[in-house]
């Protein structure tokens, strides 16, 4: 059940440096039995996270986890556990490792569960495990406190059902296979209405941009990609995934320097563009009858269709009652150009609008 009294949780990153700065006290024998421990963040001490379990494997090895502690978001990695194994080597031994690896005396990888980079554009090159620089350097810097001058260390971080957890998430789409990512800036978690997701839908952006398309497909759900991916020769890495936060992701697009794009999708959400609606979630605004039954009227119907079309409960249904009155092309043209219009005006961003409905079906 969810916590709503806690506003604040931890980072993945926070949990993997918890648990491996818990592996190495067990193993180095300063504590038999890690349960809490200090975390140095880039916000400062995180102090007493909890250790779930901490164990020494043998003389070299030991491992430690934590578990994600439930906050005020809908964070996929809630509830779940982290595992950071630490080995320790002699200094001048060799790590059986890739060869640019051997210089550095802390080397973290990614095991069971946790993602590996495959596209251009993220913050890590192709091959590496998905484990953000931050959260490494707070592993680096929290584990050299206690690493012993003649050694080195080999931490392994894995996620159990990682890779199955994963497929609820935008890693897929990223380009990050085989399991979820160790992320964090701060160290510290904030619920700030889907802030992390926002984040992910924005690296879209960073991949297109490093594969230099010149056209991109902005889609707020699956009915978009569908026609994108049918009815035009791209990849789908041209096809950038929007879910409700329209304008979020056209200001981004501006940012990113992206001046034409096309809009497509499915005429329930983008309709409410017509209304300067920009985040489309319906607990947010649902505005599709006022606006479809404002266009039918500048279209010049009569009363009974405009009331209607204010009464109908989904667009499927407006635009049934439009096409028996043979107005559907009018009043189509008419929301188009409004959504290009108001797009042009807020992003200074050239739009080409494609509206379909439920079945894939163009509209406009």
């Amino acid at each position: 059940m969810k916590d709503n009294t806690r506003k604040t949780g931890l980072s993945t990153g926070t949990i993997a440096t918890a648990s491996s700065i818990a592996a190495i006290k067990v193993l180095l024998g300063n504590e038999p039995n890690v349960k809490v421990t200090d975390v140095i963040s880039p916000e400062g001490i995180i102090s007493s996270v909890q250790i779930k379990e901490s164990l020494k494997l043998n003389e070299i090895t030991a491992q430690a986890s934590a578990i994600k502690f439930d906050y005020n978001d809908p964070d996929i990695t809630v509830n779940h556990e982290i595992i950071s194994k630490v080995k320790l080597f002699d200094k001048n031994s060799d790590i059986p490792l890739n060869k640019e690896l051997h210089s550095e005396d802390i080397i973290i990888v990614g095991g069971d569960g946790v993602g590996i980079i495959t596209k251009h554009g993220l913050q890590l090159p192709i091959g590496s495990y998905a484990i953000n620089p931050i959260p490494r350097s707070m592993i680096i810097k929290n584990l050299k406190k206690y690493l012993p001058k003649n050694k080195r260390a080999l931490v392994t971080i894995t996620i159990p059902e990682g890779e199955e957890l994963a497929k609820k998430t935008m890693n897929p789409r990223l380009g990050i296979i085989r399991g979820l990512s160790i992320l964090g800036t701060t160290g510290i978690a904030i619920s700030r209405s889907n802030e992390a997701y926002k984040k992910s839908l924005v690296y879209q952006l960073s991949i297109a941009m490093a594969y230099k398309y010149e056209e991109l497909i902005f889609v707020p759900g699956n009915i978009g990609e569908k026609y994108a991916l049918k009815h035009f020769n791209v990849n789908k890495d041209q096809i950038i995934q929007m879910g409700n936060y329209v304008g979020f992701m056209l200001k981004k697009a501006k940012e990113y320097g992206i001046n034409k794009i096309i809009l497509l999708g499915h005429i329930g959400k983008l309709i409410k563009i017509a209304g300067g609606i920009f985040n489309t979630q319906n607990k947010i605004a649902d505005t599709r009858r006022e606006i479809m039954s404002a266009h039918t009227a500048l279209c010049g119907a009569d009363t009974e269709t405009v009331e209607k079309i204010f009464n109908s409960t989904t667009t499927e249904e407006m635009l049934a009652i439009l096409r028996k009155k043979d107005m559907d092309k009018a009043v189509l043209k008419n929301i188009n150009k409004s959504i290009v219009d108001i797009c042009k005006e807020r992003f200074n961003i050239d739009i080409e609008l494609i509206l379909i409905d439920m079945k894939g079906n163009k509209l406009n």
